[in-house]
């Protein structure tokens, strides 16, 4: 999969999402109007679901490679997985950083237990498990295979995420989802510009995690040939 990406493509990819990113603002402190009733706190959303949108997208990828992985173990596929797994956690943070910003103003408290925000906490703890557990815990096919399973289990609150307030209610807004009560054209407009301007500065950055992760993972089996010829040299001059 991110392998077999050009590696000429990603530069273009990045520059098309500044661009879409520098845009994005224009359209959101200059374009898209102000909310009557929340004022310009409102426009925490233009980044807040973008970044929600990157979320389950890196969520996702590292479910997808984790399952490639307990079938066809390759270094591709757990490098996919690691890379996916935190993009997604780092796009999880903002998400729960910039959602109470806006709660504070709408509720009056930065946070409730809301359904969709009790899910999406439990989302962030076990996917930094896994990042954790990748972190700390080695290199070993037993650890791959298990934060691999790990990853595939932990996908499942994506939906629940999603479709939380329409599963159990609560307060969080469905503003352009079903049964959600829809935006005015230019909030529309720089909604989409916001959100393809971050899905493409994630895939981007996807990409450069992945690379890095593969070659990281050659330099260190390169070192591990040059330690084993030297014993061999070494062994052989005695």
């Amino acid at each position: 999969m991110l392998q077999f990406v050009d590696k000429r493509v990603v530069p273009a990819v990045a520059l098309i999402a500044v661009v879409a990113m520098v845009v994005a603002l224009g359209l959101v402190f200059f374009y898209a109007p102000v909310e009557r009733t929340m004022g310009i706190v409102q426009k925490i959303f233009y980044v807040h679901v973008p970044a929600a949108m990157a979320m389950y997208a890196g969520f996702v990828v590292a479910a997808v490679c984790s399952l490639f992985y307990l079938f066809r173990p390759a270094e591709h596929w757990d490098a996919g997985a690691v890379a996916g797994a935190e993009m997604g956690l780092g796009a999880c943070v903002f998400v729960l950083l910039s959602g109470p910003l806006w709660a504070y103003k709408a509720w009056g408290t930065a946070w409730t237990w809301d359904p969709q925000l009790t899910a999406t906490f439990v989302m962030f703890l076990m996917y930094g498990s896994y990042v954790l557990l990748r972190r700390l815990g080695g290199e070993g096919r037993q650890l791959k295979s298990t934060s691999a399973v790990l990853a595939i289990v932990a996908v499942i609150n994506v939906p629940i995420v999603h479709y939380a307030v329409e599963m159990w209610g609560g307060m969080h807004p469905v503003v352009e989802r079903e049964g959600g009560g829809g935006l005015a054209p230019e909030m529309s407009v720089t909604l989409q510009v916001t959100m393809l301007g971050a899905l493409l500065l994630f895939s981007a950055l996807l990409w450069m995690r992945f690379r890095l992760l593969t070659t990281q993972t050659r330099i260190e089996k390169l070192y591990l040939e040059v330690a084993d010829l030297e014993r061999l040299g070494e062994g052989s001059s005695r």
